[in-house]
C-alpha cells in the first residue's frame, strides 16, 4: 500500500508510487513523441514525462527543480531497480500485483467519488483502467521488492536513536500524528452448496463447448471471466514462476502437458477457475484461465451481521471479552492469535495513522471513543476480494503530538532505519549508475540532478 507514514517511508518510494500513478493522465498536448533517455537497453519518452508532469500538477503536487529534469531521472532510477530484478530474479506474484490494482483501484473511487466518475474523468472503461494499472502495479511491487532485497537486515540500535533524538534541534523534533490500536472480529459468511454447484456447473458447460470446438477458451474468457485484468487478453497471465501463483492453481498449471485439453475446475482463495496451458519455458509457465467468484447471499451477509451485533452485545454486558471472543470467534486468522489486535505492516508495530487503516475501518474508527465496540458492518476483506462481516475495538488512541523518546521510540527507530536504509539504496544506485550505459539528449542535460553520474563520459 501507498499510505505508507509520512515521516518513515523511504523518499524513493514516494517518487516510485509517484510514478506508478503518473501514467493515466492522458497528455493534454500535441506532443511529438521522442526518446529523452536511454538507460541501458530501456528508454524513457518525452510523453511518459509529460503524462507524469500533468499529473503531478492535477494532484497539486510541486517539484523542488525543474520536473523535465526530476521526472525523468526518476525514471532512470525506477529502470536501474527493474534492471537489477530482472538480473537476480527478483519477481512478485499475481496475487500480490492483483491486491496492489484493487488498492490503487479503490483509492481512485474514493478521491473522485463512484466508479461511474472514475471512468468519466480517465475517459476509460473500469477494466480498461485496471488493465492499464496491470504492468505499473507489478513494476512498483517489485522495485520496493529489490530494494527490500538490498537493503537486507539492517539494523539500528537504541544508543543510535538517542543519539539521533538528542542531536535535533527543538523546532526539528517530527511531528507524531494521531494513531491508533485496533481490534477486529469477522465472519465470513458460507457459500452455499447450491451457489458453490452453480458456479462448477457453468465452469463445466464452459469446458464442454471448448472440448467440442463450439467456442475457444480465450473467448469465453473474454466473456465470462472474473479476473478483469486477464479476461481483457482472453484470460492470459503471461509467463509466471510457481511461486507467483497461488498453491492450488500452481499444483495444477504445472501438471498440465496438453495445450488442447482443460484442466479440472480448481478452488482458491479468489473463487474457482479452469485452467488451459498455453507454453512452458523451464520452471516457468503462461496458461490462461476463467475464474468464477462464488456470491455470498444477502440473506446470509445479514445474519452475519445480527450474529456480530448480538456478539458485541455481549461484550457490552460483559459476558465475556471482545480478546476471548476475538481469539475463539473471529474468522480472521490472521489477528484471532493475537486478540484481533490488527498489525500494521509497514512499522511491525499495532499502531496505525488512519490513513493505513482499510478505507472501511477508518470511517468507523474515526467516530470512536477509546473502548468503544462498534455495530458490525460489511467490507472488502482486502486479501481475497470477499465480503465480510466485521465489528471493531478501538483500542487506544494517541493524539498527534511532538515525538519523544519514552513515548514514541519505535517511531524515531523508523525515522533512523528509514535513513540508513535511504543511504544504503543512494549508494547502491551511486554504484549502478558507473556500470548502466546512460544516454540523455541535448536540451535534457542541463540539469542539477539528485544522483551526480548520469552524465559521466
Amino acid at each position: 500500500m501507498d499510505n505508507m507514514k509520512s515521516y518513515t517511508r523511504p523518499k524513493l518510494l514516494l517518487l516510485l508510487v509517484f510514478i506508478l500513478n503518473g501514467f493515466f493522465l492522458q497528455a493534454q498536448t500535441n506532443v511529438i513523441d521522442e526518446v529523452v533517455w536511454v538507460v541501458g537497453d530501456e528508454a524513457i519518452l518525452k510523453s511518459e514525462v509529460e503524462e507524469a508532469r500533468l499529473h503531478a500538477l492535477s494532484q497539486g503536487q510541486k517539484f523542488d527543480r525543474d520536473p523535465y529534469c526530476v521526472i525523468p531521472e526518476q525514471l532512470a532510477v525506477q529502470k536501474l531497480f527493474l534492471n537489477q530484478a530482472a538480473i537476480d530474479s527478483v519477481e512478485v506474484s499475481e496475487s500480490e500485483v492483483i491486491q496492489q490494482v484493487d488498492f490503487l483501484t479503490n483509492q481512485y473511487i474514493e478521491a473522485i467519488g463512484s466508479r461511474e466518475k472514475m471512468e468519466e474523468y480517465f475517459n476509460k472503461t473500469s477494466t480498461e483502467i485496471r488493465e492499464a494499472m496491470r504492468d505499473n502495479a507489478r513494476d512498483g511491487l517489485t522495485v520496493q521488492k529489490m530494494q527490500q532485497t538490498l537493503v537486507g537486515e539492517v539494523k539500528v540500535t537504541p544508543a543510535e536513536v538517542r543519539r539521533y533524538f538528542n542531536d535535533l534541534p527543538s523546532d526539528s523534533i517530527p511531528y507524531i500524528p494521531t494513531q491508533v490500536e485496533v481490534q477486529i472480529i469477522t465472519h465470513q459468511p458460507k457459500v452455499s452448496i447450491a451457489e458453490e454447484e452453480r458456479i462448477k456447473k457453468e465452469l463445466r458447460d464452459y469446458t464442454e463447448r471448448i472440448n467440442n470446438g463450439e467456442i475457444s477458451f480465450s473467448t469465453l474468457a473474454r466473456l465470462y471471466s472474473e479476473d478483469k485484468l486477464s479476461a481483457i487478453k482472453g484470460g492470459e497471465l503471461g509467463f509466471e514462476g510457481r511461486g507467483q501463483l497461488v498453491p492450488e492453481y500452481a499444483n495444477v498449471a504445472f501438471n498440465l502437458q496438453d495445450p488442447n485439453k482443460v484442466s479440472k475446475i480448481v478452488e482458491s482463495e479468489f473463487g474457482f477457475h479452469i485452467i488451459q496451458l498455453i507454453e512452458k519455458r523451464g520452471d516457468r509457465v503462461n496458461t490462461r484461465h476463467i475464474l468464477l467468484k462464488p456470491r455470498i447471499d444477502p440473506e446470509d451477509l445479514e445474519a452475519g451481521v445480527l450474529r456480530l451485533d448480538s456478539i458485541a452485545d455481549d461484550i457490552r454486558r460483559d459476558k465475556f471479552s471482545f480478546d476471548d471472543a476475538a481469539s475463539i470467534l473471529s474468522h480472521d486468522k490472521d489477528t484471532r492469535n493475537n486478540y484481533g489486535l490488527l498489525p500494521n505492516p509497514y512499522t511491525g508495530t499495532a499502531r496505525f495513522e488512519m490513513q493505513q487503516l482499510p478505507q472501511e475501518i477508518a470511517k468507523v474508527v474515526d467516530k470512536m471513543k477509546v473502548g468503544e465496540i462498534s455495530d458490525a458492518f460489511t467490507m472488502i476483506n482486502e486479501k481475497d476480494g470477499k465480503e465480510i462481516c466485521v465489528i471493531v475495538k478501538l483500542r487506544s488512541r494517541i493524539d498527534g503530538h511532538k515525538a519523544t523518546i519514552s513515548d514514541d521510540y519505535q517511531s524515531l527507530k523508523e525515522i533512523v532505519l528509514s535513513k540508513k536504509t535511504d543511504e544504503m539504496i543512494d549508494q547502491w544506485i551511486l554504484k549502478k549508475q558507473k556500470e548502466t550505459y546512460v544516454r540523455i539528449n541535448e536540451g535534457w542535460r542541463d540539469c542539477e540532478f539528485k544522483y551526480p553520474g548520469w552524465l559521466d563520459e
